[in-house]
């Protein structure tokens, strides 16, 4: 059992909601996360048959090198989270963005199939420098109050990176070599990214040094010290057990669908999955306010579940795949929130970068063990008892979400209303 601080002011949860977003720093995190997403993730699957063809490999083992390099990354993140509570996540955002450009144009000279797997490893590396673990960090840092709602207009302006960079790379495709791309690509990154992540650094700097920036007033968790240890384990285990349900589905989707008897139809169902992204990323911020972050993570695990016994019950029907595909979207859509709102509301915002990045580390290296995993329980049990099996590890993670929500709000009924 979890326990809580018995103490919550009911005065806190109201100056939470008042805090005023810092919508320059937010809007210049949503483009950073457009092109770190989009073109150092969602081009990836675009490029990587000119990559097998042009390296003598088959589109097979490319992915493979790319699921190794998703595996180094979450190994990697619990160090980048630290070094995000020691030297600031804006810096380490700059950082990254270099780091992103050198490794892209380490990827597009790559003379071998040694240099390339490098070259993918350390972009993974650099990935986790930029993208949401530390653009959540970044909006922690810069107001623990506002954050939470932050990474909810954050992650509805990302959304939208599968959606511009799919297009793009395939237009590209048809004048440019892989290699030419990743090098426009590695420009991007150093040319508009790593200058925004300097400014949103800089203007931190500046307002503290000023005095125009008031005393960041930290938000305090609602786990206790005593009982945080417990506590990480048990939302680090929930979120990698959705994030293997999630990564089986996003790795075998289209293949998935095809072999279940839906053809061509299936490349439009998987289509789904973006917008409906988007739209409950719309949905939370609109009227998912009062939704406190337990909660909101029991509506995203228990809606990639149930698409996923939809898909597993409906077989080649086509709605029972649409309602599949929309659902899984949705849930995705706001795990992505919870990922960053969930960790600040239970265990506050001192050394957040270092807890999020050991979640993030057992996210990553479930997520990227998902592909193989799913596709030797379809060899074996074939793809209805495989859905059935993914979905019984994600209903474990339901159960975890639900024990930490139930123990929170407890606690929050439990204590008396506190006045300004």
């Amino acid at each position: 059992m979890l326990a809580v601080r018995p103490n919550l002011p009911r005065a806190r949860t109201t100056s939470l909601r008042e805090a005023k977003v810092p919508l320059g720093i937010v809007s210049a995190l949503g483009l950073t996360q457009i092109i770190g997403y989009g073109s150092l993730y969602y081009s990836f699957s675009i490029l990587a048959p000119g990559m097998a063809k042009d390296l003598g490999l088959t589109v097979a083992q490319v992915f493979a090198v790319f699921s190794a390099s998703l595996f180094v990354g979450g190994l990697s993140a619990p160090y980048i989270g630290r070094q995000m509570d020691r030297i600031g996540a804006a810096m380490v955002m700059a950082i990254g963005s270099a780091l992103a450009a050198l490794t892209l144009i380490l990827c597009a000279w790559s003379p071998s199939v040694a240099v390339f797997a490098l070259a993918i490893v350390l972009l993974e590396i650099s990935s986790g420098m930029v993208q949401y673990q530390a653009a959540f960090a970044a909006l922690v840092e810069s107001d623990p109050r506002s954050a939470s709602r932050s990474i909810t207009y954050l992650t509805l302006i990302a959304g939208f990176a599968s959606t511009i960079f799919w297009p793009i790379s395939t237009v590209l495709m048809g004048y440019l070599s892989w290699r030419e791309i990743y090098l426009v690509y590695a420009g991007l990154n150093l040319a508009v990214c790593m200058p925004l992540h300097l400014w949103i650094m800089r203007k931190g700097k500046v307002a503290t040094a000023s005095g125009s920036r008031p005393a960041r007033e930290p938000v305090i968790g609602t786990i206790p010290r005593e009982r945080r240890r417990a506590a990480v384990l048990v939302v680090s285990a929930a979120f990698a057990l959705v994030s293997f349900t999630l990564g089986a589905m996003l790795a075998h989707m289209v293949p998935m669908l095809g072999a279940l008897g839906l053809g061509s139809a299936a490349v439009v169902i998987g289509s789904l999955f973006g917008p409906a992204q988007v739209l409950s990323r719309l949905i939370n911020m609109i009227f998912g306010t009062r939704l406190p972050p337990p909660g909101l993570a029991v509506v995203s695990a228990a809606l990639m579940v149930v698409s996923v016994l939809i898909l597993a019950l409906s077989g080649d029907w086509l709605a029972g795949a649409v309602a599949f595909s929309v659902c899984l979207g949705l849930g995705s859509g706001i795990n992505s929130i919870a990922q960053g709102s969930l960790p600040l509301y239970l265990f506050g915002s001192d050394g957040y970068g270092a807890l999020t990045g050991k979640m993030a580390a057992a996210r990553l290296v479930t997520g990227a063990a998902a592909p193989f995993a799913f596709a030797a329980a379809m060899e074996q049990f074939g793809i209805g008892a495989s859905l059935v099996l993914s979905a019984a590890l994600g209903a474990i993670g339901i159960l975890a979400f639900i024990a930490v929500a139930m123990a929170t709000k407890r606690s929050l009924v439990a204590t008396p209303k506190t006045s300004d």
